[in-house]
């Protein structure tokens, strides 16, 4: 099937990508919402702007789609960027990130619905250890660009997800209950490299900020 990649820029997104690649499917282009609010149910947005590189490496092109981050308003905001897709590259249907979140899944289902369109989730209800060792073993350079959660901090923004990672965030999980893939908001990541990318995305500067008592974000700039 022809597919379009919902892009986050985090590593569900761009996994979930790899996956559907994998298993035969043709990605043609990707579809990224540009959310003014920050605190969004639906989207990410730390270093948003970033997946256009993203997409840039993938070689494909991308639809930006801004929204406010309204409730309502920002689903409309989705809808009208996958009809794009639709009517531009006569896409079969849409990849996401999902993996617990029946709210987010929900939703973009229900959008696929009425556009008569594919909604494939490849991560639903992953194993979160496996998935976490599936990335280093497949050869995933993430970093996280923020952190939202006691007891995370500003030390672990620009961490790799790498075996020690693994082994803290696992440790975070029994005595805090802490998500290890940062699924009920605890942290988000960006992708620098994976096998869909022509070439690694190097950064150039970033700067942190706070955010709030345990909410702290990194923005990143990318080498042309």
């Amino acid at each position: 099937m022809k597919l379009a990649l919902l892009l986050s820029g985090g590593k569900d997104s761009v996994y979930s990508g790899y996956l559907a690649k994998k298993s035969g499917h043709e990605l043609v282009c990707a579809i990224t919402i540009f959310s003014k609010n920050k605190y969004s149910y639906m989207f990410h947005t730390p270093s948003i702007e970033k997946t256009k590189l993203q997409a840039k490496s993938m070689n494909l092109p991308i639809i930006i789609q801004k929204t406010s981050g309204k409730k309502e308003s920002e689903l409309k905001d989705l809808e009208k960027a996958i009809l794009e897709a639709k009517q531009k590259y006569k896409i079969d249907g849409i990849i996401t990130g999902a993996i617990q979140s029946v709210y987010q899944s929900s939703r973009i289902q229900k959008i696929c619905n009425k556009l008569n369109l594919e909604c494939f989730n490849p991560l639903w209800k992953t194993d979160e250890e496996k998935y976490l060792n599936d990335l280093i073993k497949n050869k995933f350079k993430i970093i996280l660009t923020g952190v939202f959660a006691y007891p995370l901090d500003e030390k672990w923004l620009g961490r790799k997800i790498d075996k020690k990672f693994v082994e803290d965030i696992m440790k975070m999980n029994k005595k805090y209950k802490i998500s290890m893939i940062g699924e009920g908001g605890e942290y988000e990541t960006f992708v620098l490299n994976c096998p869909l990318f022509k070439k690694e995305l190097k950064i150039e500067s970033f700067k942190d900020f706070k955010e709030g008592e345990n909410s702290f974000r990194r923005e990143i700039e990318i080498k042309n």
